[in-house]
């Protein structure tokens, strides 16, 4: 049997999208470690994205004591809206997630995890929420390819004095480890790099890969 608990609600944007949003907690409220809560945003809607891709890593988090919220962004899943071939309109759904998560869990610490396209996403709206209080990126398409859809992103996270984990596959299709450290070299503020040997973009994704995405995470929790 899970330790961990799920429940769903409807979460609306600025700009009128409901978005259908899954909070996995600890069943006892007392094993709730502190009231930093993850908010995960994930990858690409447009390529069949999902918040059912990071229902294993959110899962994982509840079970070791933390409060984890996925959710469906706009033209995804059980959301209303339409998603956005850059991801500029998405930056909305995180930012009210986050509200979401202040009001009503009553926390006011917030770790942002964005998987693939969801990266560049939760990265342009980590400074725009001052509860955020670091970030996570797993296989950021950094490429050239990728960054004709997501390279005005960029700036954004590279320029957030906010702690930064990028987690990326040596195989990853969309971005090669140099052009990773490339990337990174400009970035400001506390920058950690953590590459998974011979793993693919797509694999990363996969629920193979969740319980070390849960183990990277927890330590970085602990040094925020």
């Amino acid at each position: 049997m899970s330790n961990y608990t799920v429940e769903s609600t409807k979460v609306e944007t600025s700009d009128g999208a409901k978005l259908h949003t899954r909070l996995f907690k600890p069943i006892e409220e007392g094993d709730v470690k502190d009231n930093l809560v993850i908010v995960l945003v994930h990858p690409f809607s447009i390529l069949g994205g999902c918040q059912a891709l990071l229902k294993g890593i959110a899962a994982g988090l509840a079970e070791k004591g933390y409060k984890a919220v996925t959710f469906d962004m706009r033209g995804a899943g059980k959301s209303t809206g339409r998603a956005t071939l850059t991801g500029f309109a998405e930056i909305k759904d995180v930012i009210a997630v986050c509200k979401w998560v202040c009001g009503n869990l009553s926390s006011d610490r917030i770790l942002l995890v964005g998987s693939s396209a969801g990266a560049p996403i939760a990265g342009s709206a980590v400074d725009e929420i001052k509860e955020a209080v670091g970030y996570v990126s797993i296989g950021y398409p950094f490429g050239m390819f990728a960054s004709i859809l997501f390279g005005r992103h960029h700036k954004a996270v590279l320029n957030s004095p906010k702690p930064k984990l990028f987690v990326m596959g040596t195989r990853d299709g969309f971005t090669s480890v140099k052009q990773l450290q490339n990337k990174l070299s400009s970035a400001v503020g506390r920058v950690e790099t953590h590459l998974i040997e011979g793993a693919s973009h797509f694999q990363m994704e996969g629920p193979e890969f969740d319980n070390q995405m849960v183990n990277l995470i927890l330590p970085f929790i602990s040094s925020l």
